[in-house]
């Protein structure tokens, strides 16, 4: 081993401060590698104990290139193996290339390596990554963290078969792992690209309509939550009994079905960032119930009550207002549907018990709503002569794809969204520390595993102080985003206002796939640099009016 080369690449590895540190500490007393000189001129490393060699031995760079050129637009890359780092090089060189991560196991023999070929250049990249030993867990939430497909485009990844093949287990694992953190990102960026300039346009807007709520929402102990499934129908009597026994928290598409009934919620939550969202009002709010929207909800939405409670999502920009703004109170919006906000909401203002209603997450007997939510109504506006009332109901169950399931008493359809709506609660309820009940009805079976026995957090729904006011923050964070460079941000204040952008930038990529990196960026900030100048122009116009 050459410690003079093991020290110039742990030096230009100086930024993965924790991976230096256990290079240095790690010692390899049997020797793994040795290496034999290829054709071109290239040192190979090759495996001792069996004489493999880890890349060709007639031109490794020119094997390297030809795998890599198989690659599209690809510019988030993995590759699964370091070697002698030529599949690296291969990726580095290739101008679509934004991010590229190499992950490997063993750090002794990773030690060695770095003491046989220089890695120097291609470790000083800025674009290159590298996880050694690290566990699938951190593997996952590393994807999830740092590959932005608005950004990168698609992922691709390249294994060092010699390598891979080598360690079977711990790479096979690792690309289960990798597409589950795949999966789970290409749902976010799919509904990022839908909604993402939407979210940015209501936030922007929602801003202005913020006001300081000191005082916190007083805490609750027993809640009920209604949503709007079909089996809402069969306890909107017990709900309607049992009225003054819990806080009634209404879902937006079943307040109208509450009121329908002349049941009035104590609170109402919507999270809807669609313009559709707005028919669940259209019988409006009753006096003292609250309405608790997300910051993203349309501004039309907001209109309906004097007051509406506003909380941070999931949403990287309300998170950026939290901090530089006014701290907003954060409700999980993981689960991606509102019946679960409105678990988190309960959860947040102190709920020891909370009981659903109306929770299918499924068409039972091919119906999608309850009685008295907007559906009907908005169907039998829009019937035609050939449109008619049951086409357009078709329409709206078939759009997507759907499996035929039973229960113990009938059979319902089930889609992709809704089984993993109903998962993402199975799992919240796992480390609940409320008792969480489904009053079970004729959809899917929802298994939940709360226990009463965890100790309890103490939770509040409440505002934090206003740093400036908001005129002085969409200034400022305008200014912030005209300042931001085209090329990628590195510094911590770029890449805050950055990350803040990639909904929209998603969203625009979607409208224009072949966008390159610049262009996207530039486009993006374009855009929310208008919508800022456009809300705080609306909002002097209508304080001087």
């Amino acid at each position: 081993m050459n410690n003079d080369l093991l020290s110039i690449n742990i030096k230009a590895l100086e930024r993965f401060k924790t991976l230096c540190s256990d290079l240095i500490k790690s010692h390899n007393k049997i020797k793994q590698y040795k290496t034999l000189k290829s054709s071109s001129g290239h040192i190979v490393p090759v495996y001792v104990d069996n004489d493999r060699a880890l890349h060709s031995l007639n031109d490794p760079r020119r094997e390297a290139k030809r795998l890599t050129d198989t690659l599209n637009d690809e510019g988030f890359v993995v590759i699964l193996g370091l070697g002698g780092g030529y599949l690296l090089e291969a990726a580095l060189d290739r101008e679509e290339t934004s991010f590229v991560l190499v992950i490997d196991f063993n750090i002794k023999s990773i030690k060695e390596l770095l003491g046989l070929i220089d890695y120097s250049k291609s470790f000083n990249d800025p674009r290159f990554y590298i996880l050694i030993d690290s566990d699938y867990q951190f593997i996952e939430q590393f994807i999830l963290d740092n590959y932005k497909p608005a950004l990168y485009g698609s992922l691709a990844t390249i294994p060092l078969r010699t390598r891979t093949n080598t360690d079977t287990e711990k790479f096979n694992n690792t690309v289960v792992t990798m597409e589950n953190a795949i999966k789970k990102v290409s749902r976010d960026y799919s509904v990022q690209a839908h909604f993402g300039t939407v979210w940015f346009s209501n936030i922007i807007r929602n801003i202005i309509k913020v006001e300081p709520v000191y005082d916190p929402v007083p805490a609750i102990k027993h809640a009920a939550i209604t949503a709007a499934g079909p089996s809402l129908d069969i306890h909107i009597k017990e709900i309607k009994k049992r009225r003054n026994d819990f806080f009634l928290i209404s879902t937006d598409t079943s307040l109208p079905c509450l009121l329908f009934e002349k049941i009035y919620p104590d609170a109402v939550v919507s999270i809807d960032c669609q313009h559709v969202s707005y028919h669940h009002f259209f019988t409006g709010i009753p006096d003292g119930t609250l309405l608790f929207l997300d910051l993203a909800s349309p501004p039309i939405v907001a209109c309906q009550a004097a007051k509406p409670l506003f909380f941070s999502g999931s949403h990287p920009l309300t998170a950026y207002i939290s901090l530089h703004w006014c701290s907003l109170p954060h409700i999980d919006t993981s689960g991606g549907n509102i019946t679960y906000t409105a678990v988190a909401l309960a959860e947040k203002m102190g709920a020891e018990k909370i009981e659903m209603f109306g929770t299918d997450y499924s068409y039972p007997f091919g119906q999608t709503y309850a009685k008295g939510s907007y559906v009907y109504p908005y169907f039998e506006k829009k019937q035609k002569r050939l449109d008619t009332l049951e086409g357009l109901s078709s329409t709206f169950l078939y759009r997507t794809p759907l499996s035929k399931k039973f229960n113990d008493k009938n059979w319902y359809y089930e889609n992709a969204s809704l089984s993993f709506y109903r998962e993402q609660l199975e799992q919240k309820s796992i480390h609940a520390d409320f008792e969480l009940i489904h009053r079970q009805g004729s959809g899917a079976p929802i298994k939940l595993l709360s226990q009463t026995s965890k100790i309890k957090k103490s939770n509040l729904f409440t505002y934090g102080k206003y740093l400036i006011n908001a005129e002085d923050f969409l200034s400022e964070y305008m200014n912030n985003i005209i300042s931001l460079p085209l090329s990628e941000p590195y510094n911590e204040k770029h890449i805050n206002i950055f990350t803040t952008l990639l909904p929209a930038a998603a969203a625009l990529r979607h409208r224009d796939p072949h966008l390159n990196k610049k262009d996207l960026l530039e486009k993006t900030k374009n855009y929310c640099i208008e919508k800022i100048k456009k809300t705080l122009a609306n909002y002097k116009n209508n304080m001087e009016a």
